[in-house]
């Protein structure tokens, strides 16, 4: 691990950065998936939603 020496000699270490690239846009497929997984999530939160509604008015 790469370190540099401060006044008073102190060690400072840092950590070892990756190389950079450019992002891919996401394909057909992909862009399909987070449709997908979105609206199953929105699914997931609604019935969540519905569930702890309908169990706080059930007295």
């Amino acid at each position: 691990m790469p370190y540099v020496e401060e006044e008073g000699g102190r060690l400072n270490n840092y950590a070892i950065e990756p190389k950079m690239y450019m992002a891919e846009p996401p394909t057909a497929q992909q862009k399909k998936n987070y449709v997908i997984l979105g609206g199953l999530g929105a699914g997931l939160i609604a019935s969540l939603v519905a569930i702890a509604y309908y169990a706080s008015n059930a007295g």
